[in-house]
């Protein structure tokens, strides 16, 4: 059964970067579409980007269209999620999941979510 785990949060200024990571095991990630998602205080989880199996395509919400950029290399079983320009209201926890047996995007139904990772833009 597919495992995730988020690394990479933390505390950043205004206008900062992070590289979130998302790792996998348990199964080969190169199966799965990876989404990220987000949850804000307050407010429901968002879907804010989605790779493909493969790889080949990716697609962005439109808050982080522009800033933020998903990758993946299956043979570290590792996605990432590189955030550029951040702002206050990306404040939140930030999840990777998967659907079973999927490899496109979107994702419809997420099985497997890792533990998610908090990341606090602030000054």
């Amino acid at each position: 059964q597919l495992q995730l785990m988020e690394s990479g949060g933390g505390l950043v200024q205004p206008g900062g970067s992070l590289r979130l990571s998302c790792v996998a095991s348990g199964s080969t990630l190169d199966r799965y579409a990876i989404g990220w998602y987000r949850q804000a205080p307050g407010k429901e989880r968002e879907g804010i980007s989605c790779i493909t199996a493969s790889g080949g395509m990716r697609n962005y919400s439109d808050p982080v269209k522009g800033r933020f950029t998903v990758s993946r290399d299956n043979a570290k079983a590792t996605v990432y999620l590189q955030m550029n320009r951040l702002k206050p209201e990306d404040t939140g926890v930030y999840y990777c999941a998967a659907e079973s047996g999927w490899r496109l995007c979107p994702i419809y139904r997420t099985d497997y979510w890792g533990q998610g990772t908090q990341v606090t833009v602030s000054s």
